[in-house]
């Protein structure tokens, strides 16, 4: 399962996984990912994949994919003066 780099200590985390026998595109896909902790809090995420690249290929059929991503987010205290100690 992917680790992402930061945050190190996270508050919360989502992970999700998927597997196809055969995946076939026939378009290169946009993909986009926005994950964000608000405010003042710290965000990643990161996926691992098994028989597929990063950027994929129309018409080509990959087999035995796996897809692991996850998410992980360090949240902040709103009502806490962040020049506090």
């Amino acid at each position: 399962m992917p680790k992402p780099e930061h945050p190190t200590d996270p508050d919360v985390e989502i992970s999700a996984s998927a597997t196809a026998r055969e995946l076939r595109f026939h378009a290169r896909p946009e993909v986009t990912v926005h994950a964000e902790a608000e405010p003042g809090g710290e965000c990643a995420w990161g996926s691992d994949r098994t028989n597929l690249p990063d950027q994929v290929e129309p018409n080509v059929t990959y087999r035995d994919i796996r897809i692991d991503f996850r998410v992980a987010a360090a949240l902040t205290d709103p009502t806490q003066d962040p020049s506090s100690p």
